[in-house]
């Protein structure tokens, strides 16, 4: 009687570690399926200022703008992230010298830098969408000594404008956004009601919190 409980009760022991590993596997899965493609899917600009002054934070603003407007400009036709990709590498200068010569025009001196790459976002909300943590494709502009307040938006699909009357994204934007991704992933970031997806999207950030959990190049 003694040894068919203790195999019955090592059995579900047994049973019960199976499932946690099977349950914290398809998490690490689900997790890493997500950060990847969200990364491959997006690019955003990171421009962060010199200071939390009330100038430099100013200044910031101004920079962002002339580089949205350009990068507009030259990706107006742009289908894929791609395409917008290989053109920023191939005009990288044009950036650099637009917030060198905006710099320059509002009196300001210090140094800064462009460089394109990927690096590691905390979560982020703008508007009403949130990316999860993770490792993003991204134009990063450091202005100065970068120890103040960045700033950031998407400029693959192009989020960078909102509606500032109600702080949402345009009807094209999203649309825009949500060809680019799947379904799951849309509703992962733009649906906050929905109490499976918040539990999915807080397990995304918990896990990423973790270099190993989330997409990197």
């Amino acid at each position: 009687m003694k040894k068919n409980f203790f195999n019955n009760f090592k059995t579900i022991i047994i049973l019960l570690i199976l499932l946690t590993l099977f349950v914290y596997i398809s998490a690490l899965s689900y997790v890493k399926y997500i950060s990847s493609d969200l990364s491959k899917n997006v690019l955003r600009l990171h421009v962060i200022a010199n200071s939390d002054s009330k100038e430099d934070q100013n200044l910031k603003y101004i920079v962002r703008d002339n580089i949205i407007e350009y990068m507009n400009s030259i990706c107006s036709n742009v289908k894929s992230k791609d395409e917008a990709l290989k053109l920023l590498s191939d005009n990288l200068h044009n950036f650099e010298n637009i917030v060198n010569q905006t710099i320059l025009d509002n009196g300001f001196s210090y140094n800064s830098s462009c460089e394109l790459g990927t690096f590691n976002f905390p979560t982020k909300t703008y508007a009403d969408i949130s990316f999860p943590a993770g490792h993003y494709d991204a134009l990063e502009i450091k202005l100065g000594s970068s120890q103040g307040q960045n700033w950031w938006c998407v400029l693959y699909p192009s989020l960078c404008f909102i509606d500032k009357s109600s702080a949402t994204l345009s009807e094209e934007s999203k649309e825009k956004l949500q060809y680019s991704l799947s379904n799951e992933e849309y509703k992962l970031i733009s649906n906050k009601n929905n109490v499976t997806l918040k539990f999915k999207f807080k397990l995304i950030e918990l896990l990423s919190k973790n270099d190993f959990f989330t997409a990197k190049k």
